[in-house]
């Protein structure tokens, strides 16, 4: 089944139109509102360098399971 998304709002400008593959391996700054800085402090503090390594850290996904069972309530 295809899935169709506008990525633009998700996106920075210049990662725009790259494939999923592509940006599973961008630097975590490809994702819209990640400033180089941050992407620093995300690689200092919990060696996250792409936007892969931030969705599969283990204390990200832990914290979106508990928001998704929180609002699942509701």
């Amino acid at each position: 089944m295809a899935v169709t998304m506008d990525m633009a709002k998700l996106l920075d400008r210049d990662y725009e139109g790259m494939s999923l593959d592509e940006l599973v391996k961008a630097p975590v700054q490809a994702l819209a509102g990640v400033s180089e800085g941050d992407a620093e402090l995300l690689r200092k503090a919990f060696n996250i360098k792409t936007v892969g390594d931030l969705g599969r850290n283990k204390f990200f996904r832990a914290a979106t399971a508990l928001v998704d069972l929180s609002e699942s309530k509701k």
